[in-house]
């Protein structure tokens, strides 16, 4: 899990704006990478010069591709959580204490990326996956547990998230799926801000650049952690305001500024936040050209309502039922909207962001909108304040776990 498992995608030109397409993964998911020009610089965490100073200074275990293959029962299809391009992702067991393959049903879970041997871009990213994740530990980060370098075989084991992604939640339609609840998106939201704002920290000092809903996971209880970090950079050091880089990401995701310029900064991945945030509010991907004209660019087409109490209900997911505190979805719509604006001088911090977030999910004394189909301002947010709001369940996921699909772009460095 961990990495993204899905369709591979081919960078195309060097255009500043050029977009690759991707392919259809497994789950239905479509991404494109951007690329452009320049050269970055190292900062905190220091990137070791060699690929041997990175493994030898990591803090997870060094698995041998035959510990792997019977871990994952010689990884046989049925194992299979997530596949695409760059590699497949396999449901496996070890004990938890050695981390000696056991049998199915018994130890703990893992899952095992084993990346295609496609060359140097692959290891790349792999290596840069070891290179922070073997260094970095935080509640709202997915677990590296180990790595595998064995000929030309690449391997990443990570601790098993009961949930798959935060994509296959949103956008999956089916009955084994159940619509997220109000709480459980702005626990997910939280969750994923505390992350971000951990990298941005001068403990971590790390641009994640590619967020998106396919790289945030969930355990059983809907917590969630960062994936896939394999286009991830150092931040800026001493005086410099931003890393000067190939523009790299996701279609849909990536800050207008990075895009025209390559300069990236930590206000970049605020962008894109804003960006999921709006997709968790709306129940729409950031780009479906499956939408009626002039509704295929989510942030394009939602951004005028954000910041409007009486128009947010067009934005609203459906799903959602009316079963919401109406000022809390003000108050998130109003942040999604400071997320993305234009101009990154204007975007909160991750820090900002995470306030903001804890004020809207622990506010008291609102009373959701109960009434279906109902969504007018003018509706008394106050009334009946004080009798509970019942909370919403969700079904425990029975289906096959979707996690997101790999990051298939060249790093540059």
């Amino acid at each position: 899990m961990g990495n993204c498992w899905g369709a591979k995608i081919k960078a195309e030109s060097p255009s500043h704006s050029a977009f690759a397409s991707g392919m259809n993964s497994k789950y239905g998911s479509r991404e494109g990478k951007v690329f452009s020009s320049c050269s970055s610089k190292a900062s905190v965490p220091p990137t070791p010069r060699s690929e041997d100073e990175i493994l030898q200074s990591s803090n997870v275990k060094s698995f041998t591709f035959n510990e792997l293959k019977t871990a994952t029962r010689n990884f046989r299809p049925d194992s299979v959580l997530g596949e695409g391009g760059f590699g497949s992702v396999f449901k496996g067991w070890v004990d938890e204490h050695t981390f000696a393959p056991t049998k199915p049903g018994t130890g703990m879970v893992i899952a095992v990326k084993k990346l295609n041997q496609d060359g140097y871009q692959g290891h790349r990213e792999w290596l840069t996956e070891v290179n922070y994740l073997g260094q970095l530990s935080h509640p709202n980060l997915v677990k590296l547990i180990g790595y595998c370098v064995e000929d030309e075989q690449r391997l990443l084991v990570y601790e098993f998230m009961q949930r798959g992604s935060l994509e296959n939640h949103l956008f999956r339609r089916s009955s084994s799926v159940q619509p997220l609840s109000w709480n459980i998106r702005m626990k997910i939201a939280l969750g994923a801000a505390k992350g971000l704002a951990f990298l941005h920290s001068d403990e971590a000092k790390v641009i994640y650049r590619d967020f998106k809903a396919s790289n945030v996971l969930l355990d059983s209880n809907y917590n969630a952690k960062l994936s896939d970090f394999g286009l991830a950079k150092d931040g800026p050091t001493g005086d410099k305001s931003h890393v000067s880089t190939r523009v790299m990401g996701t279609h849909g995701y990536a800050a207008p500024e990075y895009l025209a310029t390559g300069h990236l900064t930590t206000k970049s991945d605020v962008y894109s936040f804003g960006v999921v945030l709006l997709e968790m509010l709306s129940g729409r991907r950031s780009l479906d050209r499956n939408r009626p004209t002039g509704e295929h660019n989510l942030v394009d087409w939602a951004r005028p309502y954000l910041a409007s109490k009486r128009k947010i209900f067009r934005v609203l997911d459906n799903r959602l039922g009316a079963q919401y505190p109406l000022a809390a979805a003000q108050k998130a719509s109003m942040l999604a909207f400071q997320c993305l604006s234009q101009d990154a001088k204007y975007r909160p911090t991750m820090d900002q962001v995470v306030t903001a977030l804890e004020e809207i999910q622990y506010t008291k004394g609102m009373e959701p909108n109960l009434q279906r189909g109902q969504r007018s301002c003018s509706q008394s947010i106050n009334s009946n304040s004080h009798r509970p709001r019942p909370r919403s369940k969700e079904e425990p996921g029975t289906e096959k776990v979707a996690y997101p699909r790999p990051s298939a772009s060249p790093l540059y460095t």
